[in-house]
């Protein structure tokens, strides 16, 4: 019966998954012990005692009439406060120009992106392969844990512990690789996102300027505009001609230490594209 208690224990922290035990210990850690105030640390005796003697209430005290002293120091007193000194009237300056408004949708704009597309297809890949991997590894936990279970009877109590260990840490391995795959994948994204925002921002300038614009606002925030002041398609044609495709850090590379290396590219690479350059390679591009 005690054999199979550390089995059952371990098959609820198995089923739980990797989340479920960095949030647990964290919480343990941060619940390991209580606060207690000197003034209640007392002897069992003399807390009994003070328990069974019950404090009387507190005896109500009459208010004081409204119009008396007592009353009236009661009512907090009106501070005066210093003087305001007087703001000069300004110079009349030039009038702002008369606003002429364009409308854009960004979201449209990254639906139409090609190089947009590209880092959706190409992160979305690696973010269903990791979901593949991950649940294929608590697939296997489990089964692990069930195999644990059947020969719990014909295994000794050092056994069980030794087996339990094993699985424990295979468990947290995996867990940690897999946060550290998720990491790659996000900052891979933010990569390539940073780089067709970056682009966007002064696409929408150019557009703008050359339409004589001098205001631009998001469409899904207007309630009503003709089609001639969007811009949408526009900038998306733009963008597409000047950024068909971003730079993507290969699936293998991990984007902060390519960052630190120095050889992180600035645009697109022209022969890959998708996948970035060993070290070597991109710091021997860069001379060129």
């Amino acid at each position: 019966m005690l054999r199979n208690s550390g089995v059952r224990l371990l098959a609820a922290a198995v089923a739980l998954g990797c989340g479920s035990l960095v949030g647990s210990a964290a919480h343990a850690q941060n619940n390991s012990g209580w606060f207690v105030p000197k003034a209640s640390q007392q002897q069992p005796e003399h807390a009994a005692s003070h328990a069974a003697q019950p404090a009387p209430p507190p005896v109500p005290l009459p208010a004081p009439p409204a119009d008396s002293e007592e009353a009236q120091s009661q009512t907090p007193p009106v501070l005066p406060l210093p003087q305001i000194p007087n703001s000069p009237d300004l110079p009349k300056g030039a009038p702002p120009p008369a606003p002429i408004i364009g409308v854009i949708s960004v979201p449209d704009v990254m639906r139409l992106s090609t190089a947009a597309q590209q880092a959706e297809r190409v992160l979305g890949a690696r973010r269903d392969e990791l979901a593949r991997d991950a649940q294929k590894e608590q697939a296997s936990w489990r089964d692990e844990q069930q195999k644990l279970q059947g020969q719990a009877r014909t295994m000794t109590s050092d056994q069980i512990q030794a087996s339990e260990r094993k699985l424990q840490e295979r468990v947290i391995a995996a867990q940690k690789n897999f946060r550290n795959r998720n990491r790659i994948i996000q900052e891979a994204a933010q990569v390539s996102l940073g780089q067709i925002e970056r682009e966007l921002v002064q696409i929408i300038r150019q557009v703008a300027a050359s339409r004589s614009m001098n205001l631009v606002l998001h469409r899904e925030q207007v309630a009503l505009s003709q089609d001639s002041l969007d811009i949408t398609q526009q900038v998306a044609t733009q963008l597409n001609s000047v950024l068909p495709s971003v730079f993507i850090p290969a699936a293998n590379v991990d984007p902060e230490v390519l960052a630190k290396s120095g050889t992180m590219p600035t645009t697109a690479d022209a022969e890959g594209g998708a996948s970035a350059p060993a070290a070597p390679a991109a710091a021997a591009k860069a001379k060129h």
